[in-house]
């Protein structure tokens, strides 16, 4: 665990999958076609603490959908790639814009179009109910499954591993 907080300290920007890390995966498609997601509540949470540290969030996310914009936006988060068929490309892409190393990135991802980018990062973060080949991949798994708080233990590791989150839960008391 030393050697997943000395990688997670340095980490200046995370990029979240959506289906499967800030959702559980499932799609819900309503009977007018709409596509519809569930989000934790508590995982939206951490992403503002995080953001409210001055640490970046991400998305890359192979589908579209006009909820993930949505919540994005009510979250605060000002990189948000969807639709998107190759993530690698997206990732050296936004490493550039930033002017980030890769030790400096962490990537959270459940299934193996993560792979690509998961094994370019200075923290690889598979969700507890990752496929079994790509938590080989892993530095560290979360404790919760995709879309119910897998989000939120990466905000804490995070935060932990910059000694942030006593004073952050502090603050609530």
């Amino acid at each position: 665990m030393r050697d997943v907080l000395s990688k997670a300290a340095r980490i200046e920007l995370v990029i979240f999958d959506v289906d499967g890390v800030l959702t559980d995966g499932r799609l819900y498609l309503g009977n007018d076609g709409n596509e519809y997601k569930a989000f934790h509540i508590r995982d939206g949470h951490g992403i503002k603490m995080l953001l409210d540290t001055g640490v970046e969030v991400a998305i890359i996310s192979g589908r579209r959908a006009a909820s993930v914009e949505q919540r994005m936006a009510d979250l605060g988060v000002r990189y948000a790639y969807l639709g998107v068929q190759d993530k690698l490309s997206v990732f050296d892409g936004l490493r550039a814009q930033l002017g980030l190393t890769t030790e400096q990135i962490a990537y959270v991802g459940d299934d193996l179009i993560d792979l690509p980018v998961m094994s370019r990062v200075g923290l690889a973060i598979a969700v507890q109910d990752a496929d079994p080949f790509v938590k080989q991949y892993a530095h560290w798994q979360t404790p919760s499954c995709g879309g119910r708080g897998a989000a939120r233990d990466v905000c804490e590791l995070l935060l932990e591993a910059r000694g942030q989150l006593a004073a952050l839960r502090d603050r609530y008391l």
